[in-house]
């Protein structure tokens, strides 16, 4: 069937873009004007400093896919509630996403006129986490994902479509059935901006290029957070009966990420730092197809459109590693499969393949991936229409982060989850493409009902803690500007993600995994005697770099902790050392925990459900 997207491309008229220019002034205008009418703020003088003190019933951390859906929900019913975010909103990761969101809508049949459904969906979720994803959790979101999808087109998101007016749907890797709803290749960038439309028409308070510090543990309970302004560099108390973390993965700790530069792991080392365990943390999803030499995505959809992966030999070479599913295996498979490629010496100049789209014509590459196209016209000089793409795998996705139940809920009552930040496990040991901008949405509304359902009986916080927290902050940053001619804090930054590349990437073993957690252990030494250049509070980014590298190496040792006790094979933790799967040891979820200002690993069982864990054969 014909694909149409129905995405304007007509270039702006030159006589608009003043025009334009007003109505942004003037959207920034009200956008200010209502976060100061919905706030009840005030200025608080310590012996450390100015804070300032917010009051909201719901704080939402983190401006993406997850964080605004929740807020839509929260506003909808009637209580305040405000977003704090490092950057604008547009400029989440969640803009970057590109191929799409699963759906059992059934628009495109499967094999022998087969028809999907949402236990289909299910089963193949369950199958590609390698049978670690808590079952009740995946079928609630299998289920809902259809709903999902006609909401956010209800809402303006423009999906493409078939020719008979339905929603058009691809083939994804580890997916029984066509089920992946998009939007060309863009489908991130267009819900991002669906749902930032929604947040701004109810004038819901946004504090963007906010830093957020701490979170605020009054006696198990968690009452608000503190946070940088970075622009001005004073800090701000939010003062909270419900906080929802929305703050994404921590891709950032690898060297070749396709993550934003902002995907640091805040959320997750702050919860930890609270009190909340971390689970899964070793399960680090590697894209097999990332633009070789930049690291930027290169989406599944490109192979769910026909595209083919070549090694120097042009030889198809998943034929070996998959021979059912070929090129749209599970990510896992494909990403060791193109590693082992490299290894073996049947890659380019050892560090790459290609991914062949000539042979999809150019009116189906300019139709359905323009924005693959332009990635590979501006940052390799390759246009795909007539040369293969160079693409080598990269870090793309954290299964692990904060643990939560199937409602969003942590240990620590008043603190939320939802996103990639959480693990509720609908991923378990490998994500299937499709599934993450889902469970942004599916979970951002339905934790955000929970927090609805437990406001009513949760008390006001009382403000001296934060103002407790407030100063803490102050008194850590001050001594943080105040070192000098120490540690560079940017090469152990460097160090760190090399480090976790080499050690802790798609194939790890035990001997290179303890050298790695050595290393670790001393770049955390280091990082407290470093210092930095800039000495101001405001606009400093390289204060906010400092501390984001702190939470960063927490997470790393977390990453470290679990993969090296974790000895088997399951998902994207391959072990060379233990190459095959041990349900009957390691068919458990690791939990993470500090205490005492320690790393401890444990473990809990698996909610399973219909599905039996079986050999994983694609």
């Amino acid at each position: 069937m014909e694909v149409k997207t129905s995405i304007n491309k007509n270039k702006i008229p030159p006589s608009q873009i003043e025009g334009l220019k007003t109505d942004f002034k003037s959207l920034k205008e009200n956008c200010e004007s209502s976060r100061l009418e919905h706030s009840s703020e005030k200025e608080v003088m310590s012996d450390s400093g100015l804070s300032i003190i917010h009051n909201q019933d719901v704080i939402i951390i983190g401006g993406g896919l997850t964080g605004l859906r929740a807020a839509l929900q929260v506003f909808d019913a009637g209580l305040p509630v405000a977003i704090i975010s490092k950057v604008h909103p547009l400029r989440s990761h969640s803009v970057a996403a590109q191929g799409g969101m699963n759906a059992a809508l059934a628009n495109v049949s499967g094999m022998n006129g087969t028809i999907d459904n949402w236990k289909n969906h299910a089963y193949d979720t369950v199958k590609g986490s390698d049978y670690l994803a808590d079952q009740d959790a995946v079928e609630t979101m299998c289920q809902e994902a259809p709903s999902t999808v006609v909401e956010l087109e209800n809402m303006g998101t423009v999906w493409s479509r078939l020719d008979n007016g339905k929603i058009a749907q691809r083939p994804f890797g580890g997916a029984g059935f066509p089920r992946t709803c998009y939007a060309a290749d863009r489908t991130g960038h267009n819900a991002l901006h669906t749902l930032y439309e929604q947040v701004v028409d109810r004038n819901i308070p946004i504090y963007a290029e906010f830093f957020v510090t701490s979170l605020v543990n009054d006696q198990g309970r968690c009452t608000g957070c503190t946070a940088l302004d970075i622009m001005s560099g004073k800090i701000h108390g939010f003062k909270a009966r419900a906080v929802l973390m929305a703050t994404g993965g921590f891709g950032r700790i690898f060297n070749k990420s396709t993550n934003a530069l902002i995907n640091t792991g805040d959320g997750q080392a702050l919860a930890l730092k609270a009190g909340v365990a971390l689970k899964d943390m070793e399960f680090v999803q590697f894209h097999p197809t990332t633009l070789y030499g930049t690291n930027i995505l290169i989406t599944e959809g490109a192979r769910g459109e026909g595209g083919i992966l070549l090694n120097r030999n042009g030889e198809r070479f998943m034929e070996r590693y998959a021979p059912n599913s070929l090129d749209l295996a599970p990510r896992d498979v494909v990403a060791r499969a193109i590693e082992q490629e490299i290894a073996e010496g049947r890659g380019f100049e050892d560090s790459y393949v290609h991914l062949d789209l000539r042979h999809l014509g150019a009116d189906l590459i300019k139709e359905r991936l323009p924005g693959i196209r332009q990635i590979s016209m501006d940052f390799a000089g390759i246009d795909p229409i007539k040369e293969p793409i160079p693409i080598q795998p990269g870090q793309h996705y954290s299964m692990g982060g904060i643990e939560v139940d199937i409602n969003g809920f942590t240990s620590i009552s008043g603190l939320y989850a939802a996103g990639e930040c959480s693990c509720v496990s609908v991923h378990g040991a490998n994500r299937l493409g499709g599934n993450s901008l889902l469970e942004t949405v599916v979970f951002g509304r339905l934790v955000a009902n929970k927090i609805i359902k437990d406001i009513p009986n949760i008390r006001e916080a009382p403000e001296e803690p934060l103002k407790n927290a407030t100063n803490e902050v102050h008194k850590r940053i001050k001594n943080i500007l105040e070192r000098e001619n120490r540690e560079n804090p940017f090469e152990i930054r460097y160090a760190l993600t090399k480090t976790m590349s080499s050690e802790f990437g798609i194939f790890r073993e035990a001997d290179k995994m303890k050298e790695g957690l050595l290393e670790l252990k001393k770049m955390q030494k280091k990082i407290s005697q470093s210092s930095i250049s800039n000495k101001n509070m405001a606009v400093n980014q390289a204060l906010v770099r400092f501390l984001e590298l702190e939470y960063m190496l927490q997470l790393a040792q977390c990453v470290a902790d679990g993969a090296i006790k974790r000895e088997e094979s399951r998902g994207s933790h391959k072990r060379t050392d233990y190459p095959d799967r041990d349900d009957e040891k390691f068919l458990k979820h690791t939990i993470t925990s500090l205490k005492d200002g320690e790393i401890t690993v444990s473990y809990k069982p698996v909610s399973l459900g219909i599905f039996e864990p079986k050999e994983r054969v694609y």
